[in-house]
């Protein structure tokens, strides 16, 4: 299974009193009071850095790791080579020596720290403070290998070691607070010394006391200071990341998916810790802050969002707060959901038994019902839009997404609306009504047209028409009849289920159901074993082992493009 928490661009509220309410409950600071901070706003350093920089952080640890057990067995084989082609013959002794045997141990460990580094389920905190860890003991290995035997010349000179490169190579790629860099670094430094100590006390070469041995390494601790200040840099960039993505009460955490005009981020409210997304569209995806474009775009989102902050439904994906920042960044925070998306569903598992596309399409017609009898029109349903999981105790809860970009009823697209000044068609052609691809006045019954197009990609696996490009699509979509969904798969599907999808996918807008509630009464009377809750439970349970972690989809919409793959149709959108 590939299961996913889908957070789209949507903006309605719950049955909790709407955004004003909401933003009452949680304490977010209205839009107009952000301001992300320039470079020199100066930071607590304390704070933490974000939690995808960490983990990006603890991945690159493990390649740096792969990196040294491959320099650790190029570096002894090309020390063999060179022994064995520099010595006068017979003087070279074959077999293991010291140095291969610490050369050993330092790639066991490398490969070791490595493959722990790939377990998806660590912290990457405790991945970072085993990388200090391994630091100090690459420098431990480099120290014993370099003294262990006689210095060439008979005298030791100070000298600038592996192990100082080491630790600048450390600081620089992995981010460290400065005085965990500070210590680490000036124990890494002291094995060469220690190793030195190691080789007087084998009576290699008289030292004479431990002074004279941290003498001959000044240099290294030279880099280490040198390393503490690379790795202040470092995590203050961090720490600048981490300011700028305080939106209100929500602080910004991973990166969960990333558009063509948009990113999603976990987030977190700072006083009741409760797990939200919050979606970003950029300025400059739109033509920059100071865009014609941009600035219609923005009176459009808030109109528009306002208008999507009334809905209630249980089955409308909720909104805590959505605005725009100083920069002219749009965000909305929202619920964060556990579970897939129906295009993830069907692209995973397959086309979904008749029962429970039923049950999926009556939760979709109670959410279109709200947000038509308000005169909105969703204009972008698609199997990305919906998403189903588990709310509570009730499983294949049913959440529509994207209720941001809702259009009023009987509008048609104008020079000043989102989509126009986003450069971009409003829904998506494989499962755009004809009149929406006309860019003639929609109501409704455009979203049933898409819905009924949804309902044929759950019942066999595929869209109702096949293009290569856009346009062929929406020119089938203007043209063509659709087969009836039994001729494209083997699955049972009730006829008067049949009739109902087809019905749907009328060209008129005349002949299609005349709303959501009566595509609803509809479904409810086709002659099925109903999709219950103890199905749906068992469905999950099988799917979730083990427990799925969430990934996230940006969905392709009017503002930002699909981060997963879709079908060649959903492509051409």
């Amino acid at each position: 299974m590939s299961p996913a928490a889908v957070v789209a661009a949507s903006h309605p509220a719950h049955d909790n009193g709407g955004v004003a309410q909401n933003r009452h409950l949680v304490g977010v600071t209205p839009a107009t009071d952000l301001k992300l901070p320039p470079p020199s706003v100066s930071l607590d350093p304390r704070r933490p850095l974000p939690e995808d920089l960490l983990r990006d952080a603890s991945r690159r640890l493990g390649i740096m790791a792969l990196v040294g057990a491959g320099l650790w067995v190029l570096g002894v084989a090309f020390g063999h080579i060179a022994s064995w082609a520099l010595e006068p013959p017979g003087s070279v002794t074959i077999g293991w020596n010291a140095i291969d045997i610490i050369a050993v141990t330092a790639v066991l460990v490398s490969l070791a720290l490595f493959f722990f580094t790939r377990r998806p389920d660590l912290d990457p905190r405790l991945i970072l403070n085993l990388g200090l860890g391994y630091l100090v003991f690459t420098a431990l290995d480099l120290g014993l290998m370099v003294h262990w035997f006689p210095p060439p010349y008979g005298t030791f000179d100070p000298m600038l070691s592996w192990t100082g490169v080491v630790v600048l190579m450390f600081a620089a790629i992995v981010p460290t607070p400065p005085k965990k860099m500070l210590v680490a670094g000036l124990v890494a430094a002291l094995m060469n010394p220690l190793g030195m100590w190691v080789g007087h006390i084998r009576g290699i070469a008289d030292v004479g006391s431990w002074t004279n041995a941290l003498l001959m390494h000044y240099p290294d601790f030279l880099l280490v200071g040198v390393a503490v200040v690379i790795a202040r840099v470092v995590t203050g960039l961090g720490q600048h990341i981490s300011k700028a993505r305080e939106m209100g009460s929500y602080h910004l955490g991973e990166l969960l998916g990333r558009g063509g005009m948009g990113e999603v981020y976990r987030a977190t409210h700072r006083m009741l810790a409760r797990p939200a997304a919050i979606k970003l569209i950029r300025p400059d995806s739109l033509g920059g802050p100071d865009s014609e474009g941009a600035q219609v775009a923005v009176r459009r989102f808030r109109r528009e969002a306002k208008a999507a902050a009334s809905l209630r439904s249980p089955h409308t994906v909720e909104l805590y707060d959505f605005g725009v920042t100083e920069d002219q960044t749009m965000y909305f925070v929202m619920e964060l959901l556990e579970g897939i998306d129906l295009e993830t569903l069907v692209r995973d598992h397959g086309p979904v038994p008749a029962r429970r596309v039923v049950h999926i399409l009556c939760q979709v017609c109670d959410s279109l019902e709200e947000a038509h009898v308000a005169g909105m029109v969703h204009r972008d349903i698609k199997p990305a839009n919906i998403h189903i999981g588990r709310l509570g105790l009730e499983f294949d809860f049913v959440k529509v997404l994207d209720f941001g970009l809702v259009k009023p009823v009987a509008s048609k697209i104008d020079e000043h609306s989102l989509a126009t000044a986003a450069g971009l068609t409003p829904g998506t052609p494989a499962y755009m009504a004809p009149e929406t691809a006309m860019a003639e006045s929609v109501d409704g019954r455009a979203d049933l047209y898409a819905l009924g197009c949804v309902a044929y990609y759950l019942l066999t696996g595929k869209l109702v028409f096949e293009a290569d490009t856009s346009l062929q699509m929406i020119v089938k979509h203007l043209q063509s009849d659709p087969d009836p969904p039994s001729k494209r798969t083997n699955a049972e599907i009730p006829p008067a289920l049949e009739r109902i999808v087809l019905a749907c996918l009328a060209k008129r807008p005349d002949d299609r159901p005349s709303s959501a509630a009566e595509l609803r009464r509809a479904l409810r009377t086709v002659a099925i074993d109903p999709w219950t809750q103890e199905d749906a439970k068992r469905w999950w349970d099988e799917m979730r082992s083990p427990a799925p972690a969430p990934l996230v989809e940006v969905t392709n919409n009017t503002l930002t493009k699909s981060v997963l793959d879709e079908s060649a149709g959903a492509r051409a959108g």
